[in-house]
Protein backbone atom coordinates (compact mmCIF):
# COMPACT_ATOMS: atom_id res chain seq x y z
CA UNK A 1 0.00 0.00 0.00
CA UNK A 2 1.47 3.34 -1.00
CA UNK A 3 1.06 6.56 0.85
CA UNK A 4 0.15 9.51 -0.78
CA UNK A 5 2.37 12.16 -0.89
CA UNK A 6 2.62 14.84 2.63
CA UNK A 7 1.43 18.49 1.21
CA UNK A 8 1.81 21.66 2.59
CA UNK A 9 -0.68 23.84 3.43
CA UNK A 10 0.01 25.09 -0.52
CA UNK A 11 -1.15 21.59 -1.33
CA UNK A 12 1.56 21.16 -3.86
CA UNK A 13 4.79 20.54 -2.43
CA UNK A 14 5.67 17.10 -0.77
CA UNK A 15 7.36 16.58 2.45
CA UNK A 16 11.27 16.07 1.38
CA UNK A 17 10.45 19.52 -0.44
CA UNK A 18 9.01 20.97 2.73
CA UNK A 19 12.03 19.69 4.48
CA UNK A 20 14.79 20.90 2.36
CA UNK A 21 13.09 24.61 2.80
CA UNK A 22 12.24 24.74 6.09
CA UNK A 23 14.71 22.19 8.08
CA UNK A 24 17.74 21.99 6.03
CA UNK A 25 19.16 25.81 6.49
CA UNK A 26 18.12 25.58 10.36
CA UNK A 27 20.82 22.44 10.63
CA UNK A 28 23.75 24.68 11.99
CA UNK A 29 21.56 26.64 14.80
CA UNK A 30 19.61 23.64 15.47
CA UNK A 31 23.41 21.73 16.23
CA UNK A 32 24.56 24.58 18.32
CA UNK A 33 21.74 25.04 20.47
CA UNK A 34 22.04 21.36 21.29
CA UNK A 35 25.83 21.46 21.73
CA UNK A 36 24.78 23.76 24.88
CA UNK A 37 22.45 21.91 26.04
CA UNK A 38 24.06 18.68 25.84
CA UNK A 39 27.52 19.72 26.55
CA UNK A 40 28.63 16.69 24.74
CA UNK A 41 29.26 16.91 20.40
CA UNK A 42 28.43 13.67 20.01
CA UNK A 43 25.02 13.67 22.37
CA UNK A 44 24.15 16.72 20.37
CA UNK A 45 24.41 15.24 17.43
CA UNK A 46 22.26 12.41 18.13
CA UNK A 47 19.63 14.96 19.71
CA UNK A 48 19.35 16.80 16.42
CA UNK A 49 19.05 14.13 14.36
CA UNK A 50 16.02 12.87 16.69
CA UNK A 51 14.98 15.99 16.63
CA UNK A 52 15.01 16.57 12.36
CA UNK A 53 13.38 12.69 12.67
CA UNK A 54 10.70 14.40 14.65
CA UNK A 55 10.57 17.34 11.93
CA UNK A 56 10.12 15.26 9.16
CA UNK A 57 7.29 13.29 10.67
CA UNK A 58 4.94 16.91 11.80
CA UNK A 59 5.85 18.20 8.32
CA UNK A 60 2.43 18.11 6.96
CA UNK A 61 1.40 20.06 9.77
CA UNK A 62 4.12 23.13 9.93
CA UNK A 63 2.11 26.14 8.32
CA UNK A 64 5.60 27.09 7.32
CA UNK A 65 6.22 30.07 9.92
CA UNK A 66 8.89 30.54 12.25
CA UNK A 67 10.57 27.44 11.00
CA UNK A 68 13.32 28.05 13.75
CA UNK A 69 11.09 28.66 16.85
CA UNK A 70 8.92 25.21 15.42
CA UNK A 71 12.54 23.59 15.34
CA UNK A 72 13.94 24.67 18.38
CA UNK A 73 10.71 23.66 20.63
CA UNK A 74 11.22 20.09 18.94
CA UNK A 75 14.97 20.07 19.92
CA UNK A 76 13.70 21.62 23.73
CA UNK A 77 11.26 18.46 24.07
CA UNK A 78 13.33 16.10 22.70
CA UNK A 79 15.97 17.47 24.96
CA UNK A 80 13.30 17.10 28.10
CA UNK A 81 12.34 13.45 26.61
CA UNK A 82 15.51 12.25 26.70
CA UNK A 83 16.62 13.79 30.03
CA UNK A 84 13.79 11.84 31.52
CA UNK A 85 14.70 8.40 30.12
CA UNK A 86 18.50 8.07 31.33
CA UNK A 87 20.64 9.39 34.62
CA UNK A 88 22.46 12.73 34.51
CA UNK A 89 26.21 12.57 33.59
CA UNK A 90 27.59 12.88 37.04
CA UNK A 91 31.40 13.18 35.49
CA UNK A 92 31.96 15.63 33.08
CA UNK A 93 35.41 16.17 31.72
CA UNK A 94 36.20 19.53 32.20
CA UNK A 95 38.87 19.63 29.16
CA UNK A 96 36.15 19.06 27.11
CA UNK A 97 35.32 22.97 27.65
CA UNK A 98 35.56 24.94 24.10
CA UNK A 99 38.14 27.45 24.61
CA UNK A 100 36.26 30.84 24.60
CA UNK A 101 38.52 33.33 22.56
CA UNK A 102 41.97 32.37 21.13
CA UNK A 103 44.41 35.38 20.40
CA UNK A 104 47.45 34.47 18.51
CA UNK A 105 50.22 36.30 20.30
CA UNK A 106 54.84 35.69 20.26
CA UNK A 107 54.64 37.59 23.83
CA UNK A 108 55.42 34.47 26.46
CA UNK A 109 53.92 37.24 28.95
CA UNK A 110 50.54 37.56 26.98
CA UNK A 111 50.37 33.88 26.08
CA UNK A 112 50.03 33.54 29.77
CA UNK A 113 47.85 36.49 30.74
CA UNK A 114 45.79 35.17 27.98
CA UNK A 115 45.69 31.54 29.50
CA UNK A 116 44.92 32.91 32.85
CA UNK A 117 41.66 35.16 31.36
CA UNK A 118 40.66 32.35 29.36
CA UNK A 119 40.33 29.72 32.55
CA UNK A 120 39.27 32.17 35.07
CA UNK A 121 36.38 32.84 32.64
CA UNK A 122 35.65 28.84 32.00
CA UNK A 123 35.69 28.51 35.97
CA UNK A 124 33.25 31.52 36.33
CA UNK A 125 31.26 29.77 33.51
CA UNK A 126 31.10 26.51 34.89
CA UNK A 127 30.69 27.72 38.75
CA UNK A 128 27.02 29.43 37.25
CA UNK A 129 23.89 27.45 37.95
CA UNK A 130 23.10 24.92 35.16
CA UNK A 131 19.96 27.78 33.88
CA UNK A 132 21.85 30.68 33.85
CA UNK A 133 25.17 29.00 32.46
CA UNK A 134 22.65 27.73 29.64
CA UNK A 135 21.05 31.29 28.58
CA UNK A 136 24.85 32.94 28.88
CA UNK A 137 26.43 29.60 26.64
CA UNK A 138 23.96 30.20 24.28
CA UNK A 139 23.49 34.02 23.81
CA UNK A 140 27.45 34.72 24.50
CA UNK A 141 29.46 31.56 23.30
CA UNK A 142 26.72 30.37 20.16
CA UNK A 143 25.72 33.81 19.16
CA UNK A 144 21.61 32.90 19.59
CA UNK A 145 19.26 35.89 19.64
CA UNK A 146 17.03 36.09 23.00
CA UNK A 147 14.27 35.08 20.96
CA UNK A 148 15.84 32.23 20.22
CA UNK A 149 17.55 31.31 23.41
CA UNK A 150 13.64 31.64 24.69
CA UNK A 151 12.13 29.52 21.89
CA UNK A 152 14.74 26.82 22.89
CA UNK A 153 14.54 27.22 26.26
CA UNK A 154 10.80 27.11 27.15
CA UNK A 155 11.39 30.39 28.37
CA UNK A 156 10.31 34.30 28.43
CA UNK A 157 12.28 36.76 26.84
CA UNK A 158 12.35 38.94 30.78
CA UNK A 159 13.47 35.12 31.92
CA UNK A 160 16.41 34.94 29.48
CA UNK A 161 16.92 38.23 30.11
CA UNK A 162 17.27 38.77 33.65
CA UNK A 163 19.39 35.35 33.57
CA UNK A 164 21.89 36.73 30.99
CA UNK A 165 22.81 39.59 33.52
CA UNK A 166 22.84 37.61 36.87
CA UNK A 167 25.30 35.43 34.31
CA UNK A 168 27.47 37.78 33.38
CA UNK A 169 27.71 39.68 36.70
CA UNK A 170 29.17 37.09 38.53
CA UNK A 171 31.56 36.02 35.78
CA UNK A 172 32.83 39.50 36.17
CA UNK A 173 32.61 39.46 39.86
CA UNK A 174 34.99 36.55 39.15
CA UNK A 175 37.53 38.12 37.28
CA UNK A 176 37.45 41.22 39.70
CA UNK A 177 38.26 39.03 42.63
CA UNK A 178 41.02 37.45 40.57
CA UNK A 179 42.88 40.94 39.40
CA UNK A 180 41.95 40.17 35.92
CA UNK A 181 39.46 42.95 35.58
CA UNK A 182 39.79 45.73 37.22
CA UNK A 183 36.59 46.80 39.13
CA UNK A 184 35.79 49.90 36.92
CA UNK A 185 35.50 48.06 33.84
CA UNK A 186 32.94 45.50 35.71
CA UNK A 187 30.69 48.02 36.98
CA UNK A 188 29.77 49.24 33.30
Amino acid sequence: MEQEPILDRGGDQSADTAFQRYVVPELPALLRVARTLTRNPHDAEDLVQDTIIRAYKSIATFDGAHPRAWLFTILRNTHINRNRRRRPDLFDDPNDVETIAEHRTSDPAELVEQAAFRDAVVTAIATLPQKMRTVVELVDLESCTYAEVATALGIPIGTVMSRLHRGRKHIKDQLVAKGLVNKKVSST
